[in-house]
This record gives structure tokens, C-alpha cells and sequence, in this order.
């Protein structure tokens, strides 16, 4: 149980390294798994396609 854990750790802080997280891997190792997810999930909603940051938005457009 314990190596999955610490791969699941690596694979977040790895993901969190290619989005560029205003960490540095140092600050990464010392959190836990649950804090790299919450990071994790942050990043997710900041990327995500369909977020108000990405998403399309029709303006101007008539309704027939």
C-alpha cells in the first residue's frame, strides 16, 4: 500500500511540473498525497476545456 502511495505522489507532482505550479519539486515532495491532489484538482479546473477560462462564449448572436 505504501508504494502505491508514493507513486501516486510522484505521478501528481510530475503532472503538477508540466502545469507549471508556483512550487519547486521541493515543495512539492513535502506535501502529502492529499494536499498534491487538492493541487491537483485546482489545476484541473483551471485547464479544464469546458471551465469558463477555455470555454467558447457566443456574444451577439441572435436566437431565431
Amino acid at each position: 500500500m505504501r508504494k502505491c502511495v508514493e507513486e501516486r505522489r510522484k505521478e501528481l507532482i510530475y503532472k503538477l511540473m508540466i502545469h507549471t505550479v508556483n512550487k519547486t519539486v521541493e515543495q512539492l515532495m513535502k506535501l502529502t498525497l492529499k494536499e498534491l491532489e487538492t493541487e491537483y484538482k485546482k489545476v484541473q479546473n483551471d485547464c479544464h476545456p469546458h471551465s469558463d477560462a477555455g470555454s467558447i462564449h457566443w456574444v451577439h448572436t441572435k436566437r431565431h
